[in-house]
């Protein structure tokens, strides 16, 4: 295990938000950043010391990255997994690249779930529409059918309700092998961001509640609302994929709580995530910072949560609204990522808000009409 030190470069394949804060979060140690983006002015490219613009899977531009980095990490999972597993040959990647493959494809997510004793939905796999006509009924109705690849907020995936809206799901597989879940009537979303470094030591952040607009994370609730009970299933199902996988750096693991207290996980992000960006302001650690200290080798921090606090996402149409009225909210710490162009449901930013009464606080939220 290597320990990398301030004054050292660290890599970022990715040049979004989440790179732009991973980086910050670094700078303020005293490391330089290199980052690897298709785009010259994205979002950590901006603060980068370091700017190499070339697609994710340009050979020469990974060689660069190796040559002027001493540890690399990614911002996200949508990376060429061929690109970033020849990197690991020639560069220190503490993450690999076996958990963005994994987290590439549905289908050997769930697998890896399953295989972690952590609760999954019933879900069969199919290659072909004719195949999925065979075990549909493994699975019953309502379900939901995904593309094993690709698909984010919501796209990529159709619900069926009976046998009636199967030939909905046929346009699918024109894209991937296609996954069939049955649907989880659940009352709530949460997510447990768990941080893990190369010696094996974890730590969970605070159990967010997260409330989706439209398929996009709209507002984060922390601490989340649901029995003390909830809490300990969703910190022990995460450090259970964490070790199954053999974690390095952040993974975030989103889950269904169930009317019995229950709870079903739905889908991984071997990442930082957006309803942990509440941490910066109201932790004594934040999931860039750990997320530092896991990839450099580093002991990482037990997470304290100072107030309760919602996280709200700033999307495209909420950034001129939301200027308009900045001034009036002074306990608001507003985050804005340095996007070119404001395109509606594009993320562009968010607010996170520490309060000592959360219902007060979402009806404030509600009441300015920007999030309407």
């Amino acid at each position: 295990m290597k320990t990398i030190l301030p004054g050292q470069t660290i890599g970022i394949i990715g040049g979004g938000q989440l790179g732009r804060m991973m980086g910050l979060a670094a700078k303020e140690a005293g490391f330089k950043i290199a980052v690897l983006d298709p785009t010259m002015d994205s979002p950590c490219g901006q603060i980068a010391d370091i700017r190499i613009v070339a697609p994710y899977n340009d050979e020469a531009a990974l060689e660069e990255l190796a040559e002027v980095s001493d540890v690399i990490t990614y911002e996200f999972e949508n990376i060429d997994y061929e690109g970033l597993k020849r990197l690991t040959e020639i560069a220190y990647v503490p993450q690999g690249a076996e958990l963005v493959r994994i987290t590439q494809n549905r289908i050997a997510e769930k697998g890896e779930i399953r295989a972690s004793g952590a609760p999954v939905a019933n879900y069969v796999a199919a290659k072909s529409f004719d195949e999925l006509k065979k075990e549909i009924e493994k699975v019953g109705f309502p379900c939901i059918v995904k593309t094993a690849f690709g698909g984010y907020d919501g796209k990529g995936q159709v619900k069926l309700d009976s046998i009636d809206d199967l030939e909905n799901a046929e346009p699918l597989f024109a894209h991937s092998d296609c996954i069939a879940e049955a649907f989880v009537p659940f009352k709530t979303e949460i997510s447990a961001i768990i941080q893990r470094n190369p010696a094996g030591d974890s730590y969970c952040l605070p159990i967010a509640e997260n409330i989706h607009k439209h398929h996009i994370l709209h507002e984060s609730i922390v601490p989340a609302r649901v029995a003390p009970a909830v809490i300990e299933k969703a910190e022990e199902a995460a450090k259970k994929i964490a070790d199954h996988l053999n974690l390095v750096g952040t993974l975030a693991v989103e889950m269904f709580v169930l009317e019995n207290d229950e709870i079903v996980i739905n889908e991984l992000a071997p990442r930082p995530h957006n309803s942990g960006h509440y941490s910066i302001e109201a932790c004594s650690v934040s999931q860039f910072h750990q997320h530092v200290r896991a990839v450099c080798g580093w002991p990482l921090r037990k997470p304290k949560l100072w107030a309760p606090s919602i996280m709200v996402n700033v999307l495209g149409e909420h950034v001129v609204p939301l200027k308009k009225i900045i001034t009036n909210y002074p306990d608001w710490s507003v985050h804005l990522y340095g996007k070119a162009e404001a395109k509606e449901k594009r993320k562009m930013g968010h607010v996170t808000i520490m309060t000592d009464d959360i219902e007060k606080t979402l009806e404030e939220i509600d009441s300015t009409s920007i999030w309407a």
